[in-house]
């Protein structure tokens, strides 16, 4: 399926929200793009608003519309608070908890190490970054040369995250644990979840 593949920093500087992670482009420029991105002053609607947020919190999981909406519509069918219920389903997807451990750098990065198979839930390869992962599941580095490096470099580029409290960490045996399912309290969204679940209710 087709991703956002055009330039990083012009789509954080129109959110003036660093989507991709820590950039100096960003703290240089806090503006939007453009000729005229230092001299905006048209107030936005309450419809813009609300887009924008759906729009950070999809590019910040590099999700699809389809696949985004998705994510709303699971929520709605279960019993709890929607707008949580989509911060823990987008959490324990396979990529973000695959980032999350450090496994990989980035989430893109961390998609990437699942969709090439350097994976393995259970004790078995993944290749689908979009699965549900449950308590107790496990998350493993397949015991190959290739992704044992791939894994070493990216945990010494993530030192700067500390692993979320859900989740168990053994970097000696490149294997992580899905403790407990994420509350509201261990996560930190880019954008407001409540403000998503009325622009799709609409």
């Amino acid at each position: 399926m087709a991703r956002y593949t055009g330039p990083r920093v012009r789509l954080s500087r129109r959110f003036n929200t660093p989507l991709f992670g820590a950039s100096k482009y960003l703290e240089r420029k806090p503006y939007p793009p453009g000729v005229h991105g230092q001299n905006r002053r048209r107030k936005a609607t309450d419809y813009a608003l609300a887009l924008a947020e759906k729009q950070k919190m999809r590019f910040y999981y590099g999700l699809m519309e389809k696949q985004f909406r998705g994510v709303y519509e699971k929520a709605i069918r279960r019993r709890g608070v929607t707008g949580e219920i989509m911060l823990q389903i987008l959490e324990t997807r396979l990529d973000s908890v695959v980032y999350n451990l450090g496994f990989g750098y980035t989430r893109a990065q961390a998609r990437q190490m699942v969709t090439h198979g350097h994976v393995l839930v259970n004790g078995k390869r993944a290749r689908t970054p979009s699965i549900a992962l449950h308590e107790g599941d496990t998350v493993e580095i397949k015991t190959v040369e290739k992704s044992r490096h791939l894994a070493d470099k990216n945990l010494e580029y993530s030192t700067s995250r500390t692993v979320p409290e859900w989740l168990t960490l053994d970097k000696s045996a490149y294997k992580g644990a899905v403790a407990r399912l994420p509350t509201r309290e261990d996560i930190e969204p880019i954008a407001n979840e409540q403000t998503i679940v009325e622009f799709y209710s609409r």
